[in-house]
């Protein structure tokens, strides 16, 4: 079983990796960022810690692996209809919240396993990456000089993404 501190520097640098991809993403104009591959990176380590768990202990048989190999799939299609892209300026919008629901899966999955710790650790991970993470991707945006976002046509109904 790991320790805390383990969890904490794996899921940590998952989502810190990720989100650094995003971030040089988000720098280069593409509509994907640092909020989103760092919950996909935190996501991912989440399922590959749980199964790393069940090796050592078996706690997750073959037709449970088949079923969570199912959700994992079948989410991508839930994901995919959040994500929307806008005839203006072909901006695409959604895709924190299509990260999110399959990151939402991913804590499903890992909480039936019974990993209390790493669904402890990947929640406030994924809580202050919401919070603090859109701030922190415009500031450094703006600091490194990233290619501006197209602009809203005048009178837009759509909303900024969360």
């Amino acid at each position: 079983m790991l320790d805390w501190s383990e969890i904490v520097l794996r899921l940590g640098v998952a989502t810190l990796a990720g989100g650094l991809i995003g971030l040089n993403r988000d720098l280069h104009g593409k509509p994907i960022g640092l909020r989103t591959l760092g919950l996909v990176g935190l996501a991912t380590a989440m399922i590959v810690l749980v199964s790393n768990q069940s090796v050592d202990t078996p706690r997750i048989s073959d037709a449970t692996s088949r079923v969570i190999q199912g959700v994992l799939t079948g989410i991508g299609f839930l994901g995919a209809g959040v994500i929307m892209r806008s005839e203006h300026h072909f901006r695409v919008r959604g895709l924190t919240s299509a990260a999110c629901t399959w990151l939402t899966a991913c804590i499903g999955i890992v909480s039936g396993a019974g990993q209390w710790r790493i669904v402890s650790v990947a929640l406030a991970i994924t809580f202050l990456l919401l919070i603090a993470g859109g701030r922190v991707e415009r500031r450094l945006h703006h600091a490194l000089g990233g290619k501006p976002d197209a602009p809203r046509p005048p009178g837009s109904r759509i909303p900024e993404e969360i």
